[in-house]
């Protein structure tokens, strides 16, 4: 969680909860953006977007990262990966990074440039980085949404003034491609995604025409699967419900408190059952599984209190009380 002079960290006590440690400070100031993914190794990758004042006025921006190799350890150094501009007017207007991690460990760092354009840097396999590269591409607004499947394969996607870019690997390893175009309708950095098949991922975001949320995946149309969201992203997982493969989604609805979603994972025509959970919250709020697979929410309520609720043993999606951490 965001916090004076870098993030604020809680750890669980013990494997399931409910009970966590204090709260530890991992000290990085200066962050406007951060992109967090963990690999099939356990470890923790942080990527971050700093902006720094200078006495002569001048705003210095660049990408920093750092890894967290075991759950409750210290995180390590963080390193300044720079920035793609050389200039400091066009290094400024960098927009906000995301990180994943592909299955053979590569990190790939994706941000749009100044120019509204996508630009990668990554990791090679013995651990160096490559410089930045440049898409090419142009015409980006807002964040992106990238995932790395568990195929090998990576897939992009991003807002433009008239509908959407995509990008995709064909195979693990293989180039990225080029954007794909599309004249889809989405509201500027509420998109996320979930991989819900094998080597398949669905996209999920706000529709401008009010139809609240909506899924989609290539070679189909988008499916509206009601809701009222907010301004904000949206969160998505996968999770056995009364042995159903179900998706849950979260979201800031439009009164500003924290909405849950629940439906049979790849069955949108189904419909999601949305529930209210009453919490007011700052932002979007946070989904995960604990080590025996219940979901759990997270939230940051107005006072900027962070509070948990966890999956009961009650049918359905059934959440505890809310626990302040």
């Amino acid at each position: 969680m965001p916090a004076e002079g870098g993030l604020l960290r809680w750890t669980e006590t013990r494997a399931g909860g409910p009970d966590w440690d204090r709260p530890v400070l991992v000290a990085v100031p200066h962050l406007t953006h951060l992109s967090v993914t963990q690999d099939a190794n356990g470890y923790v990758h942080f990527v971050g977007r700093r902006e720094q004042g200078k006495a002569d006025g001048r705003r210095v921006v660049d990408v920093v990262y750092a890894i967290q190799y075991q759950s409750g350890r210290a995180v390590s150094q963080w390193r300044s990966l720079g920035n793609p501009h050389k200039d400091a007017e066009s290094a400024a207007r960098l927009g906000r990074p995301v990180v994943v991690v592909t299955a053979a460990g590569m990190v790939h760092i994706f941000v749009r440039n100044a120019d509204g354009g996508l630009t990668l840097r990554r990791e090679q396999s013995d651990g160096k980085w490559r410089g930045w590269e440049d898409r090419n591409d142009s015409g980006i607004e807002g964040s992106l949404a990238a995932i790395a499947l568990s195929s090998g394969r990576m897939e992009l996607f991003a807002t433009t003034d008239g509908g959407t870019l995509q990008w995709s690997q064909k195979q693990a390893g293989g180039a990225l491609g080029a954007g794909y175009p599309s004249s889809l309708a989405v509201v500027r950095d509420s998109v996320a995604v979930l991989e819900t098949g094998p080597d398949r991922p669905t996209y999920y975001w706000t529709d401008p025409a009010g139809h609240g949320v909506v899924a989609y995946r290539a070679g189909g149309w988008p499916v509206a699967l009601g809701g009222a969201p907010g301004e904000g992203s949206h969160a998505a997982t996968r999770a056995f419900l009364d042995g159903y493969d179900c998706t849950v989604l979260a979201h800031k609805g439009v009164d500003g408190t924290a909405v849950v979603g629940v439906g049979v994972t790849e069955n949108e025509a189904n419909g999601v059952w949305w529930s209210d959970t009453g919490v007011r919250c700052l932002t979007t709020p946070a989904l995960a599984q604990d080590a025996f697979g219940r979901v759990v929410v997270a939230v940051v309520g107005e006072d900027g209190e962070p509070r948990t609720a966890r999956q009961t043993d009650e049918p359905g999606l059934s959440l505890s009380g809310w626990n302040s951490l």
